[in-house]
């Protein structure tokens, strides 16, 4: 029997989808052993690319564009994803996302678009939903997403509250008699990150200056998002909004891990949770060989990145392909190859990545002894 090859990457940020590196190397490797099964199923952690992964991986999955609001009002086209079981995959990063603003807009910037394109999905019927929220560009806490899903901000006076983390400020009560229910299957939050909402490693402290805050804002934008809280106990009780602001995950995208919680969806692993979705972890369980790939591999790698849990899958029939290679490979992979090595510098490797991710595939494939 032909030995089984599963070719599982990330995506390489800025230079390649999942879904075109998982290609490129399987065309690399046939180049050298053109007899082998191989099986591609790009992988993503809930960040930018997860709906493509799935996209890619699901046969018969649907993709329905959608017109939704901005990080800050602007008309921002998107779409999210139908599966065959009926669940939908829902993109953060392409309705709220940090690549929609120039410049960035750490008080304005808010997740309504995003929650928008939840509520689309649930009217077409989605059974379930799978929220992928990485990439974000607010720090709203979620507030603009529950909007979208029926809730009523209103500030100290009784008008309603503007939208983003600003509005947070002067934010004196929560309606949520019209928030939608969740669907039959529940919501699943896709997220590498396990920061709680508040404090030194909350939201705002962590991910903050990504999104444009200066180092004054960050104890403005925390203070903010800690009203929201005081307001979101009362209308949801204290027990439920508290817990919700310190589980894991919760700080995730600028708090929309927060504002999901608090609907009542669950958070998981984002890297885990697409692998589950799209049935990795029974192909790695027959796999001769599984191929995985980041752009760069280093320590943080281990803190829940797609490489590192496809690893666990098949021990010791791993391998890797990063663009930079910058921690020890050894206990975690059969065999590595860095694409700046291979292109003789990173410039050359970003040049035409495409090229060396064919050329990785070759080089593991010629190193291959079954």
């Amino acid at each position: 029997m032909a030995p089984h090859i599963v070719i599982a990457p990330d995506s390489f940020k800025g230079t390649a989808t999942a879904a075109e590196v998982a290609a490129a190397i399987a065309d690399g490797w046939r180049t050298v052993r053109p007899d082998d099964t191989v099986q591609l199923l790009p992988m993503a952690d809930g960040g930018e690319g997860t709906l493509d992964a799935f996209a890619a991986a699901v046969p018969g999955a649907r993709r329905h564009p959608i017109t939704v609001t901005g990080p800050v009002g602007e008309s921002v086209e998107a779409e999210w994803l139908e599966l065959p079981d009926g669940s939908a995959v829902v993109e953060l990063a392409q309705t709220s996302g940090l690549t929609l603003l120039d410049p960035l807009q750490p008080f304005a910037a808010h997740t309504t678009g995003f929650g928008e394109a939840i509520a689309a999905a649930l009217d077409h019927g989605a059974r379930r939903l799978l929220l992928a929220i990485g990439g974000s560009s607010s720090t709203d806490g979620g507030a603009g997403l529950l909007t979208a899903l029926g809730v009523r901000l209103q500030d100290a006076d009784g008008g309603g509250a503007v939208p983003g983390n600003a509005g947070l400020a002067t934010l004196g009560h929560l309606d949520v008699g019209g928030l939608r229910p969740l669907p039959e299957g529940g919501a699943v939050i896709l997220s590498d990150v396990t920061n709680p909402l508040l404090g030194d490693r909350g939201a705002a402290a962590v991910f903050g200056p990504q999104k444009g805050a200066a180092a004054e804002d960050v104890a403005v934008l925390d203070a903010n998002l800690a009203r929201f809280v005081s307001r979101a106990a009362a209308a949801f009780g204290p027990e439920r909004a508290e817990r919700a602001a310190v589980e894991a995950g919760a700080g995730a995208a600028g708090g929309a891990g927060y504002g999901l919680l608090l609907w009542g969806a669950t958070a998981t692993s984002g890297a885990t949770g697409v692998g589950d979705a799209i049935g990795l972890p029974a192909a790695a369980s027959t796999a001769s060989v599984v191929i995985t790939g980041e752009g760069r591999f280093d320590d943080q790698t281990a803190d829940g990145k797609v490489a590192s849990h496809v690893a666990g899958l098949a021990r010791g029939r791993t391998m890797l392909v990063a663009g930079a290679v910058e921690a020890p490979t050894e206990a975690q992979f059969a065999d590595a190859v860095s694409l700046t090595e291979l292109a003789g510098g990173v410039e050359a490797a970003m040049a035409e990545p495409l090229v060396h991710l064919r050329a990785a595939g070759a080089a593991l494939a010629a190193r291959y002894r079954p």
